[in-house]
């Protein structure tokens, strides 16, 4: 029999997975597959600060990293503040071309982390800020967050008797950072891969603070099967629920076109966190009523901005 020997160098990876395959996130997971196609797009020349949550804890056990670049690991609240002192020191030692990109979850950026992130914005740092946004804080047990929806159930806000869940509506984050006037703001679904990596590309190309946030479902904390993640994310544009829109400073706003929307009744029953909504009440029935409406403002405003560059059925 022949000696086969295997270069150690050859793997089955392609050359752009930033972040390796092994990682120990959830089957479906979400924000796998947004940080797994933005960093396709970064590349390996690259600093990567990511605060505490669930894509530090699934890509970094201890002794293990699926990081095939620098990468940072902060705490939940000072990921922006941690990667605004990466950016300072390469411009001190005069190390151009290296982008910093800062990555928080929907805790730590529309909440825990928002201060630091506003300084981040207002100070003008070169950082480009990507937040996945899983609706909750599902690394701890899917406790609320300020980008959950309203009349979701979460183990904070839970369906039960005289409650219909989450009785605040979603913080609008993208609109607040847009408030700071910096270069570039856009939101992005994993739904839409094309649209997300070219956000990406665009974002890498400005000089400043950038922010990009995607949606990315949580098939454990919203309840339904991993198979199912894709579909549930393009639900969420299609509906309307989920605006995907960009801005550059000193230009019109941009926005996915959405064609033939769908009810919002179609993305709610997906998930188990709705399932208290559709149990024939009257409550559960003006609930709906009161989401459909938040739906049809942003897909008002969305067509007030068409891009005309896709649709949510592309």
């Amino acid at each position: 029999m022949a000696d086969t020997k295997v270069d150690p160098r050859s793997r089955d990876v392609r050359d752009d997975e930033i972040l390796a395959p092994g990682h120990r996130a959830c089957p479906g997971c979400g924000t796998a597959i947004a940080i797994r196609t933005v960093m396709r797009v970064v590349g390996r020349r690259v600093i990567v600060v990511t605060a505490t949550g669930c894509l530090e804890t699934f890509t970094s056990p201890h002794g293990y990293s699926a990081w095939e670049v620098p990468w940072v690991h902060s705490l939940f609240e000072n990921a922006p503040a941690v990667a605004s002192g990466v950016a300072a020191a390469l411009r001190y030692l005069g190390r151009t071309g290296v982008p910093v990109v800062a990555i928080g979850g929907d805790g730590s950026s529309f909440d825990i982390g928002f201060g630091a992130l506003s300084g981040m914005l207002e100070r003008g740092d070169d950082v480009l800020y990507v937040c996945y946004d899983n609706e909750g804080y599902m690394n701890t047990g899917f406790q609320r967050s300020g980008a959950t929806p309203y009349g979701a159930s979460t183990s904070t806000t839970p369906a039960a008797a005289g409650s219909l869940g989450k009785t605040e509506h979603k913080k609008d984050l993208a609109r607040l950072v847009l408030d700071h006037d910096i270069p570039y703001v856009a939101t992005a679904s994993i739904a839409f891969p094309a649209d997300l990596m070219a956000k990406v590309r665009r974002a890498l190309a400005i000089k400043g603070p950038r922010y990009i946030q995607i949606h990315c479902p949580c098939c454990l904390g919203w309840g339904f099967d991993p198979s199912e993640t894709v579909r549930i994310a393009r639900l969420g544009v299609q509906c309307g629920l989920v605006p995907i829109w960009e801005q550059e400073r000193n230009t019109p706003r941009k926005s996915l076109a959405v064609r033939n929307p769908v009810p919002v009744e179609e993305y709610l029953r997906a998930q188990k966190r709705f399932s208290h909504l559709f149990d024939g009440s009257e409550e559960g029935r003006r609930v709906i009523r009161e989401i459909q409406l938040i739906a049809n403002r942003n897909l008002e405003d969305m067509s007030a901005s068409l891009s005309g560059a896709g649709t949510s059925e592309g």
